[in-house]
């Protein structure tokens, strides 16, 4: 029967103990650890708490070593350390801090953080770590459920426990709980036995778990009105105050330090010039975004006014949602339809019409630049919103936007008109050319600052420079007013030795004193003061003519690393921030991964290669199908000499057809229709702002057209008769036969009807198999046995992410800012006439988290189509890997596609042009990868992750929180 202390007598070295009779802590944990040699823990779980239970002992123990769960598959536990420090820090933050949220354990119970801190920093006598802790993955161990430990006492005798008890302060202080002791060398051996299997397959807690809990040790809380704005030098400074535990650093994340070093910018640019003008131009997958939104949630704490962000309206929600969920941001999206402002919480705020865009409820509003494009009247101006948002009035003492946000920037361009002899601004880029003046900062972004001109980079320079001498200069200066010029000095064909020749260059902008000892120089001989930023027509040669003369000729006349002075400083290199993804790969800050290029002409799977043609890159078509392609373009040739302006329409056919035998089917019989149908089923069809935008209703169609439609449809209509649409059968193949089914896939598609057949048939062959349609708002679900259901795509992208769908369909206006790092393999089943959407494509996998070394993606094209000679000249490009899109067009002009020839001279054209004016991103390949940076930069960066004084989430709240 049992004693009065809770334990019964020793039986064959067993002991007894129950929660009834006492606290197992005071009854039996204290007492076995105290002094205690070693001591080897099976944990369920491990909180912090423990520390509150049994500190002192702990402490005094020579070596400490405690296992337990991590939740995680064995593709995370095992993929990069990035990966697995965010899921483990993600769950630390979700359920693994403590009872409370860590704004009042912090407070209330910080001994315990001291504690474990002083622990896991202490060493014994051979250097070895005192304290241990790994976790294993729930494969191994799909729920660590029975706790066990092995103590080595202080005269050397060990004894081993087993129980219900996790190693937490409710477990031994407050639950009910049963444990054994055995003390047998027979219950010990086999108790160690199974810790050691468990700690071997383990991984050790990375350094920013550990690093996580000695800040907590030492986190206090701060006031906005006390915290620095930027101080590299301090231990604290808004960007690190506001986002150490923001909703980002809660997910296990935290903005990489490419993105760290932009914000640097950003905030270097404020301080230097007064008001910050960037370009972001990342390649596509390094994550602009977040830089982007980082910088506007900084200006909003620091009262520099209003943030405008102007974004394509399929991107809207996407950016409100990361605002709210990564970096906690509260903010208001115009929805124009109903001329009301959505909050993010969902929430409809009314308002007395359009004129109310000026009177966001948030100090963050995010509006459709689709509004811009529809709304400017040639004769009268600006209209609606787009005139409200222009005449809006500045509130005293601050700018009428403190910054302007652009993304997908490359849609604010020049373009070519007959009778111009310059390139005129489209309605996007004249809208930012006015609302710049307007506003103290503003930042562009786009991957692509270069389309299929050259130019197209100056007219993103224009709208940063509007309202900014400082970025090129006054109106008297060469930057403004020669940009081809300009763009010679660039990228180094032009490289002028003497200083007359440079001088103009030089001086108007003038630099910083800080970005050269020779701009110090200038400025310190002509008197110029720091906030101004031209020579104002002085000569250089009213420069001190022993130093900064003789050093000015130096420099011009020699080149460093290739380039010459002007190349390294002039305003491009100073304004448009590029990082490269294989910089950083080759820095170590990105894990390289390899992308396999399928079909393979010389694929040793011969299953693989009977679905393709002789050269084995076109998938193999019937006769009525490539009689069909044949029709579609004497019906586009017929289109076009009716009207030339109808190359959208011709672009939109050719690709549909290209797309799917049902996307080319719907398209035909929507042609041959009546005009409000006809608009109505294509536009539908685009789910593409941008395409929307350019097009344009048709007029009647003439007799020879609409002899070609008849051939087209019934063609069409005979195809999906005679059977299977030969690009289904490829992707079932590489589901089913080639594994990639097992290894996670995405279907991409342009066209939803395309996608939605898709998944509808891979539905009916893979019944049991939950496959998720990601498409635009209110079309995404999720089919299984036979039903479709419909789910919102945040559903769908966090079941993925716990790998409970493993295939994905989805058009490529959804894709953005999709992550599916659990996915392996890709199948395009059509081609883009964009390469740029072939790099967001694949972009979807190929992120931090992805397990594999090297992931596989699939191009299937038509035999006969267009498609197959637009995608031997990409191929060409591609070789073996994927890695061409930094030298390709944003899309492919619809002048270019008459002919194999004509596309292959202008994308030689194309690349060689690009070539020449990609010099600037010299400037910013070691500011990513923190070459460059100085020891207090890179604590800087450190603090991000590590800063123990933290910004009041109640004062944040109270700012963000005010309206314009």
């Amino acid at each position: 029967m049992s004693t009065p202390n809770g334990a019964l007598g020793q039986i064959a070295g067993l002991r007894r103990f129950s929660s009834r009779f006492g606290m197992p802590s005071d009854l039996f944990l204290k007492d076995r650890l105290r002094g205690a040699r070693s001591y080897d823990r099976i944990a369920g779980y491990f909180r912090s708490s423990i520390f509150e239970v049994a500190g002192e002992e702990l402490a005094s123990i020579g070596r400490v070593r405690i296992v337990c769960n991590s939740d995680l598959a064995p593709q995370d536990i095992r993929a990069s350390q990035e990966a697995r420090t965010s899921a483990l820090l993600q769950r630390m933050w979700a359920d693994g801090a403590g009872e409370d949220s860590v704004e009042l354990e912090t407070l209330l119970r910080g001994n315990r953080y001291a504690i474990l801190k002083e622990m896991l920093r202490a060493r014994d006598g051979d250097g070895q770590p005192r304290l241990e802790i790994r976790v294993v993955d729930k494969q191994s161990a799909p729920l660590v459920h029975g706790k066990a430990g092995i103590v080595t006492l202080a005269d050397g005798r060990r004894t081993c426990f087993m129980g219900s008890i996790n190693e937490t302060r409710h477990g031994w202080k407050t639950h009910y709980e049963l444990l054994w002791e055995d003390e047998s060398p027979e219950g010990v051996a086999w108790t160690q036995a199974e810790f050691n299997f468990l700690w071997n397959n383990g991984v050790d807690l990375p350094d920013a778990v550990i690093q996580e809990v000695e800040r907590r040790a030492d986190r206090v809380e701060i006031r906005l009105k006390d915290c620095p704005e930027w101080s590299i030098g301090s231990a604290t400074d808004l960007p690190r105050a506001a986002l150490v535990e923001s909703p980002l650093a809660r997910a296990g994340e935290g903005l990489q330090p490419w993105q760290k070093s932009f914000v640097a910018e950003f905030l270097r640019h404020r301080a230097v010039y007064g008001k910050a003008r960037l370009l972001l131009a990342d390649e596509v997958g390094v994550g602009k975004t977040l830089s982007l939104a980082t910088a506007a949630l900084l200006t909003a704490l620091m009262d520099d006014g209003p943030a405008l962000i102007l974004v394509p309206s399929t991107l809207t929600q996407q950016w409100q949602v990361e605002l709210w969920d990564r970096l906690g941001v509260p903010s208001a999206r115009w929805w124009s339809a109903r001329k009301v402002w959505v909050d993010h919480l969902g929430h409809v705020i009314r308002t007395n019409g359009a004129a109310d865009i000026v009177k966001c409820p948030y100090r963050v509003a995010i509006v459709s630049t689709g509004l811009i494009m529809h709304g400017r009247d040639g004769k009268h101006g600006w209209k609606n919103e787009a005139g409200a948002l222009m005449g809006k009035r500045a509130r005293p003492g601050e700018a009428a936007y403190g910054i302007v946000v652009l993304d997908e920037g490359h849609r604010a361009r020049g373009v070519e008109e007959r009778g111009e002899d310059e390139r005129q601004p489209n309605n996007l880029m004249t809208f930012m050319l006015g609302i710049a003046e307007r506003a103290r900062h503003v930042l562009v972004g786009t991957a692509t600052p270069i389309q299929t001109d050259p130019l197209d980079l100056w007219d993103l320079m224009k709208v940063i420079a509007s309202g900014a001498d400082h970025v090129l200069g006054d109106h008297m200066s060469p930057w403004r007013n020669n940009p081809p010029a300009a763009l010679g000095l660039v990228s180094g064909r032009e490289r002028p030795r003497d200083e007359s020749n440079a001088w103009p260059w030089l001086s108007n902008p003038l630099p910083p004193a800080s970005e050269h000892r020779v701009f110090d120089h200038i400025r310190s001989d002509l008197g110029i003061p720091k906030e101004r930023f031209s020579a104002g027509g002085a000569s250089y040669t009213q420069l001190d003519d022993v130093m900064t003369r003789d050093d000015l000729r130096d420099l011009l006349a020699g080149d460093e690393d290739g380039l010459g002075f002007l190349q390294r400083h002039n305003p491009v290199v100073r304004h448009v921030v590029l990082r490269r993804r294989k910089s950083l790969e080759e820095a170590g800050l990105m894990k390289p991964v390899a992308v396999e290029i399928h079909p393979r002409p010389d694929d040793p799977n011969h299953r693989s290669r009977v679905f393709f043609e002789a050269n084995g890159r076109a998938v193999e078509t019937s006769h009525t199908l490539r009689e069909a392609f044949e029709e579609a373009e004497k019906f586009t040739k017929a289109l076009m000499a009716r009207n030339r302006g109808a190359g959208f329409m011709r672009s939109l056919l050719l690709q549909r057809i290209c797309s799917s035998v049902q996307a080319g089917l719907a398209t035909a019989r929507a042609l041959g229709s009546q005009h409000p149908e006809r608009e109505e089923v294509l536009i539908e069809a685009l789910e593409d702002e941008e395409a929307e935008e350019a097009f344009q209703p048709l007029a009647e169609a003439s007799s020879t057209e609409m002899a070609a439609l008849r051939r087209l449809t019934t063609l069409l209509e005979t195809a999906v008769e005679e059977g299977e649409d030969p690009k289904y059968a490829v992707v079932h193949h590489y589901l089913h036969e080639r594994g990639w089914l097992r290894l996670g896939c995405i279907v991409f598609s342009q066209y939803f009807d395309t996608a939605e057949w898709a998944a509808r048939r891979l539905a009916q062959d893979f019944p049991g198999e939950p496959i998720a349609l990601y498409a635009g708002a209110g079309k995404s679900g999720v089919f299984r046995e036979g039903r479709f259901n419909a789910v919102e795509r945040d559903a769908i992208k966090a079941a993925v992410r716990d790998r409970a769908i493993r295939l994905v369909v989805a058009t490529d206006a959804a894709c953005e800012g999709l992550n599916l790092q659990t996915l392996g393999t890709l199948i395009d089943i059509d081609l883009p006439w964009n390469p740029s959407r072939l790099e967001q494509r694949i972009g979807r996998i190929k992120r931090f988290g992805q397990a594999r070394d090297s992931v596989d993606m699939l191009n299937l094209v038509y035999e006969g189509s267009r498609d197959e000679v637009i995608y031997e000249k990409l191929s060409a490009r591609m070789k073996d890997k994927f890695d061409i899109f930094g030298q390709l067009p944003d899309t492919l002009s619809d002048d270019w596609i008459d002919d194999e020839q004509g596309l292959e001279k202008e994308l030689r054209k194309f690349v060689e042009g690009r070539q020449r004016a990609n010099a600037f991103d010299a400037r910013w390949g070691n500011t990513a990868t923190g070459a460059s940076l100085s020891p207090a930069e890179r604590d800087w960066q450190m603090g991000w992750q590590t800063c123990t004084e933290v910004l009041s989430r109640r004062d944040i709240a109270e700012r963000l929180g005010e309206g314009w």
